[in-house]
C-alpha cells in the first residue's frame, strides 16, 4: 500500500458565514479524493468545523468563552460535520470513517500504535478517515491547541507521502490577507518574512499554526503544502507537483517510526540539564545519559515520563524517556541510567 496524503480544511472552508456547511467546496474536494484514491493512495482528512457548526444549533452567533459551552458547541456540530462528509463522499463509492482524538492518544505509545493500526485498516478497505480533535472531552493538558498541530501529528503517526494544509488564503503572505503589497511566498523556508493575520472568526489556527505545523511534518521528513482550498481542481495539481501555495521541503531522512513517535508525539513533563561530557556522549558517542551528567531538572518526573534534554548553554538538544524518577537523581553523583540510548532521539 502506497503511503498516505494528509489533508487538512480548516472551518473557513468547511462552514459558511451562517453557519451551514460549504456543501459545494466539500463535494469539489470529495471528488478530489475519489480520484485520488482510485489512483491507489490513501487520503485520510483532518476536519475543522464542529464548534462552528454547532453554534448554530445552539443559536449562537461567536464562539462562547465557556469551555462546557464550547464543548457542547462540539459534540452538536461533530455529527452534522461528519454527516456533510460522508454525503459528500458517498456518491463517489467511499465511506467516510470518524476518529475523534486528543493528545493522550499521541502521548500514549500503545494508543498510538492502535490509531496507525486504525488507520492502516481503513486505508485498506478503501475507506477515508475523517480525523478531529475531541473537543467535548480535551482540556488543556491533552488538547492539540488547533487542528493543524493535529494533521502534522497525523501525518508522522501515518508516514504520510504529503501534507497539505488548505485555506482560505492562497498560502504564507509576507502581510496580512488583504493587506498591500501582501505576496506570497513561494518557499516555507522563507517563511521567517511572513507577518501572519489573526485566525479567522470560525477557527482557532491562523497561518502561524500552519507554517508551525508544516515545519514539524518536514523535520520528519514529511512535505508540506499550504494552499487556498477553494477552486475547481486543488489536490490533483498539489499532488502532482504544480506549483501552489507555500511548499515546505523535509529536511533530511525521517527516522524511525519509534523516534518520530519519541520527538514529536511523546508528552515532555521535565527538561534536564546535563553538562558537557554527557551532551558528547549522546550526541557524539551515541551513549546513555547517566545520573552523573545531570546538572539540573525543571520539576519531578517519574520513570517512563518524557524528558526532554538540554546542554550546558540551555539549548535542547535531545528527548527521552526517563528510566529512574527524579528522585533518584538527586543530589546523587551516581552512574545510575537516567535515559537509556534506545529510548532517546537527538534533535
Amino acid at each position: 500500500m502506497r503511503r498516505p496524503v494528509v489533508v487538512k480544511l480548516g472551518s473557513s472552508l468547511i462552514v459558511d458565514g451562517r453557519g451551514r456547511p460549504r456543501r459545494s467546496l466539500l463535494r469539489a474536494r470529495s471528488a478530489e479524493v475519489a480520484e485520488i484514491v482510485r489512483a491507489g493512495t490513501p487520503v485520510c482528512v483532518v476536519s475543522s468545523g464542529a464548534i462552528a457548526l454547532g453554534l448554530r444549533r445552539m443559536g449562537l452567533a461567536r464562539r462562547p468563552s465557556s469551555l462546557p459551552r464550547l464543548q457542547a458547541a462540539s459534540a452538536l456540530g461533530q455529527a452534522a460535520l461528519q454527516r456533510a462528509w460522508q454525503d459528500a463522499l458517498r456518491p463517489h463509492g467511499l465511506e467516510a470513517a470518524q476518529i475523534l482524538l486528543t493528545g493522550a492518544e499521541i502521548a500514549d505509545r500503545r494508543a498510538y500504535v492502535n490509531v496507525r493500526n486504525a488507520l492502516g485498516a481503513l486505508f485498506a478497505l478503501g475507506a477515508v478517515p475523517v480525523i478531529n480533535e475531541n473537543d467535548a472531552t480535551a482540556t488543556d493538558e491533552i488538547s492539540f491547541g488547533d487542528n493543524d498541530a493535529l494533521a502534522a501529528q497525523i501525518a508522522v503517526l501515518g508516514r504520510a507521502r504529503l501534507l497539505v494544509l488548505l485555506t482560505s488564503v492562497p498560502g504564507v503572505l509576507t502581510r496580512a490577507p488583504g493587506s498591500e503589497g501582501a505576496e506570497l511566498i513561494a518557499d516555507g523556508s522563507a517563511a521567517e518574512e511572513a507577518v501572519f493575520g489573526a485566525a479567522s472568526a470560525a477557527g482557532r489556527g491562523g497561518m502561524a499554526s500552519k507554517v508551525a505545523a508544516a515545519e514539524l511534518a518536514s523535520a520528519a521528513g514529511i512535505p508540506t503544502v499550504i494552499a487556498a482550498g477553494a477552486g475547481e481542481r486543488v489536490l490533483p495539481p498539489i499532488l502532482a507537483g504544480e506549483p501552489r501555495g507555500t511548499s515546505f521541503t523535509p529536511g533530511g531522512e525521517a527516522a524511525s517510526a519509534f523516534k518520530l513517535w519519541l520527538r514529536f508525539g511523546k508528552h515532555v513533563v521535565a527538561r534536564l540539564q546535563v553538562d558537557e561530557g554527557a551532551r558528547r556522549a549522546l550526541v557524539e558517542e551515541g551513549r546513555s545519559l547517566l545520573a552523573v551528567g545531570v546538572t539540573g531538572c525543571d520539576r519531578p518526573f517519574r520513570a517512563g515520563d518524557g524528558v526532554e534534554l538540554l546542554g550546558p548553554d540551555g539549548v535542547p538538544f535531545a528527548r527521552g524517556i526517563a528510566s529512574v524518577d527524579a528522585s533518584e537523581l538527586d543530589g546523587r553523583r551516581t552512574n545510575v541510567e537516567a535515559v537509556h540510548r534506545d529510548r532517546l532521539v537527538v534533535y
